[in-house]
Order: structure tokens, then sequence, then C-alpha cells
């Protein structure tokens, strides 16, 4: 009776270990977000990408915007960091160009640059939801979005494709949003976002992002092709990645309204 005893003593110590090892060892939904930002958003120090974005509308006819973008991270991850975007076609968009400063617990400072008229717009903060150039993406979707901004829960782990995902809902804390949550598949290899769903004021869902193709460059898992398409409306947005580099030494010089006007052609060719 007593060695009986002693193995059930052993056994349920054993049970209560794990059990709260497993929980120190878990991710709180918090801390998934945070490595998803990081490997979505923040890779290397800098990085460059000269991008094609297509525009499918719902009757298939096809409209291309060729860019180059730019971006460098100041700080740590998750802290501030500056985007630079020179837009190279069709005619109406030709030598544009868009710029964010990015900070931490507050909004975006964005610019954007018309050559048509000449003139830097800012764009207001109330419009960071706004589409970017046509497309479905927004405005805030091309340099992310403040964590502080999010109450988060995982909901479960399950598989997207062959990856196994944690599925992370968001729900923004205010309610000038055009969506009520988002639910988020995140590899657990890479924390990058494999899919994406977006739900709207009655709980519908309304638009969903996908990872096409995800390649390694320079040693960081980087998404070289993404698409977002709107349910409702039919209209659809892929972004391509003809090149991606990181590291390149961008200057700090190329984030200023000077440039915005007149890019060095070093940064955008």
């Amino acid at each position: 009776m007593r060695m009986f005893l002693r193995i059930v003593t052993a056994v349920t110590v054993i049970a209560i270990t794990l059990s709260v090892y497993g929980k120190a060892s878990a991710l709180t939904p918090d801390e998934v977000a945070k490595k998803s930002q990081a490997a979505f958003l923040y890779p290397g120090k800098d990085f460059k990408a000269r991008v094609m974005m297509k525009l499918v509308s719902k009757g298939g006819q096809e409209r291309v915007r060729e860019m180059t973008m730019l971006r460098k991270n100041y700080g740590d991850i998750g802290g501030e960091q500056k985007y630079f975007i020179y837009f190279y076609q069709p005619a109406d968009v030709k030598d544009m160009t868009f710029m964010v400063y990015k900070y931490t617990g507050k909004d975006a400072d964005r610019w954007l640059f018309v050559p048509a008229i000449s003139m830097v717009r800012r764009i207001a903060a109330k419009d960071k939801h706004s589409s970017f150039v046509g497309s479905d993406f927004t405005y805030e979707d091309v340099s992310g979005r403040n964590l502080e901004e999010d109450s988060r829960s995982i909901v479960k782990e399950e598989k997207a494709g062959n990856k196994d995902c944690y599925v992370l809902k968001s729900t923004p804390k205010a309610a000038d949003m055009d969506y009520s949550y988002k639910m988020a598949w995140i590899d657990k290899s890479t924390f990058l976002p494999l899919k994406e769903e977006y739900f709207d004021k009655r709980g519908e869902l309304y638009k969903v992002f996908t990872a096409i193709e995800i390649k390694d460059v320079k040693g960081f898992p980087t998404i070289t092709k993404r698409s977002m398409k709107n349910l409702q409306s039919g209209h659809m947005t892929e972004v391509a990645y003809a090149k991606a580099d990181y590291g390149i030494g961008i200057e700090d010089s190329l984030f200023s309204e000077r440039f915005l006007k007149q890019p060095p052609k070093k940064w955008i060719e």
C-alpha cells in the first residue's frame, strides 16, 4: 500500500510539474503578435524591394502599379521606422512618392507627393484606413499597426496548409476601424502571417489576406507575394516583390520632404 501511495504521489508531482512548465513556456497572445510583427515588418536593419502591385476588378480587368519600397528601422524591434515608396507606373502615378514616419505609442506621420500639382500632401491620421492608391490594402497596411491599438487572444492552434499555426484574434480598441475584428493564422516556425480574415461590423467576413509565396532572403523568411481580396466587392490586389534585399545601408537623408519631390536615383532604381 505504501509503495502504491509513493507511486501515485510521484506521478502527481510529475504531472503538476509538466503542467506548470507547459503553462510557463507557452506564448501569450501579445508575445505571438510581437514576434509576428518582428518577422513581418522588422527583419534586417533596412529593406528594399521592387514591387509589382496588380489590381484586379470583379470582372477580371487588371491594372498594374510598379514601385520601389524602402524601409529603415530605428531602435528596437517594434520601435520607430521610416518608409519611402517611389512609383514608376502607370502614367497617372509616375514619379509620385509616399513617406511614413512610424512611431510607438502614437499615430504615424504620412506624406504623399503628387507630381501633377507639385504638392506634398499630409495624410491625416483619420485617413490611415483609406485605400492605398486604389488597392485593397490601406495606408496602415503598408507600414503596419501599433500593437497597443488592439486587444487579442489565441482562439485555437491549427494548420494552415502544412504549417502549424496560432490563430490570433485581434480586436481594435477604437471604434473607428472598418472591421470589428481580425483572425490571423501565424506560422509557429517563422511567425509570419499566412492568412488573415477581416470581419465587418455585422460580424461577416469581408476581406482576406493571403501569403502566397515565402522565400528566404539573406536568412530572413520573407513574404514575396501576397494578396488582399474584398469578398463583398469582388476586387483583389496582389503584391509581388521582383527584387528584395536587406542590409543595404539606406541613408537617413532619404526620408525628407526634399527627396519626396526629387528622390535620389541610386535608391529608387
